[in-house]
């Protein structure tokens, strides 16, 4: 399998002298059985040979927690760490082959690191902060990314220092993370130690080290294609006739029309549109409620063709699902993936393409209809008016209007 897959004999020679190769080579067959491609199956490859090496050093069997100590700590070649992408390949890939292979030592033999604190912090979040699911699941991710950063010998979390923390912080801040998700990551971090602290667990000078960047309030001003390159995007796309093209096609008309996020997309669900009542319900995690839209006629001829000629035949009931097999929900990264590279070859240049540029594209046509800040926030399910005032910097015909105000009569 691996000669079909790689050009030099240098390379295909490494992965056939690696341990576990007739157990490698028979999950790849297995996932090119399922359709896989060759890329996916070039990352595969990788990722089986990276977790067979480090079954091998560690006596033949692994645990969950190990395969995510791995996938944070693991070097490539030219000596950098995997991307998030990568990592997350490694946990999904890696705990596969492993359990196929009976190398998965079971979670009831591993001791996972302070799987009690962070159950316990997560009911603290839930009933006592009243946090919503999402934030609770983002919060428990990323402690669970620093956990697995630390030492082997730290054990409790009274071993922990800030020097640890400093230096989980600033290697993210080198894998490419900007300073608005540093803040976030280390607002976690802060939340967490906070609560340790309040439960005696750890000292409370711990939180108060973590250094946050600073931020400002609208800082920003919120980058988004034109009206009119949104429009050729989404007739480039209605013109398409192959399976992916029109499932992108009902996916952009979404993310122009409704400005609804990528993770929205993502959960939308066959029995989430109403085709009786011509309605739309989407599930707005930062709301803790489902919110109704009318179905415009653009965006629901587009997703019925998508159900009619490109959708696969399966199971599942989420609306946009992976063209080939294994068929499974498409991702808000994969949607975000999808947004980039199609302004990207309409030419449209911005700092950050994706999936949210196309929100802030339909705040600012809201704007300039003459929408209120009010409207426009409900339309965006915004929890505040705080998220919505950004746009304000970006409303040119107010700010003219403010420019042409006759203010003589205060002198």
């Amino acid at each position: 399998m691996h000669n079909e897959l790689f050009k030099y004999p240098a390379i295909v020679s490494r992965y056939r002298t690696g341990p576990y190769l007739e157990d490698r080579e028979r999950f790849l067959r297995q996932a090119s059985a399922n359709g896989y491609s060759c890329s996916t199956l070039e990352r595969i490859a990788w990722v089986l040979l990276t977790v067979a090496e480090s079954v091998h050093r560690n006596n033949g069997c692994v645990t969950v927690e190990h395969l995510k100590k791995l996938s944070l700590n693991v070097r490539l070649r030219n000596g950098r760490r995997p991307s998030a992408h990568s990592a997350s390949l490694i946990l999904r890939f890696g705990e596969d082959w492993l359990r196929s292979i009976g190398r998965l030592r079971p979670e009831a033999d591993a001791q996972p690191w302070f799987a009690r604190e962070l159950d316990a912090f997560t009911k603290y979040m839930r009933a006592e902060r009243g946090l919503s699911p999402v934030t609770i699941a983002t919060r428990q991710e990323r402690m669970r990314w620093f956990f697995a950063s630390l030492p082997s010998r730290v054990r409790s979390l009274g071993g922990v220092t800030i020097a640890q923390i400093d230096a989980y912080l600033e290697g993210e801040a080198h894998r490419g993370w900007g300073r608005s998700s540093m803040h976030a990551l280390g607002s976690s971090l802060r939340s967490f130690f906070c609560y340790a602290a309040q439960q005696g667990w750890c000292s409370p000078n711990l939180a108060l080290g973590i250094d946050l960047p600073r931020l400002y309030a609208l800082e920003d001003v919120p980058k988004a294609p034109t009206v009119d390159e949104v429009d050729r995007l989404l007739q480039a796309s209605a013109a398409g006739s192959d399976t992916v093209t029109i499932r992108d096609h009902a996916i952009l008309s979404l993310l122009a029309q409704y400005g609804l996020r990528g993770g929205e997309v993502e959960r939308l669900t066959l029995d989430d549109i109403d085709w009786v009542a011509e309605t739309l319900h989407v599930t707005r995690p930062k709301l803790r409620q489902s919110q109704c839209y009318p179905l415009s006629p653009p965006v629901g001829d587009a997703i019925l063709r998508y159900l009619r000629e490109a959708r696969p035949r399966c199971a599942h009931r989420a609306v946009f699902l992976t063209i080939k097999a294994p068929f499974r929900p498409l991702s808000g990264a994969s949607i975000g993936a999808m947004v980039r590279m199609r302004l990207t070859s309409q030419g449209v240049k911005l700092a950050r393409i994706g999936a949210h540029c196309l929100r802030h594209s339909c705040a600012g046509q809201l704007l300039n209809a003459g929408l209120s800040l009010k409207q426009i926030a409900d339309h965006l399910g915004h929890r505040s008016l705080n998220s919505t005032r950004i746009y304000t910097k970006v409303d040119l015909r107010g700010l003219r209007e403010v420019a042409d105000l006759d203010l003589g009569a205060l002198q």
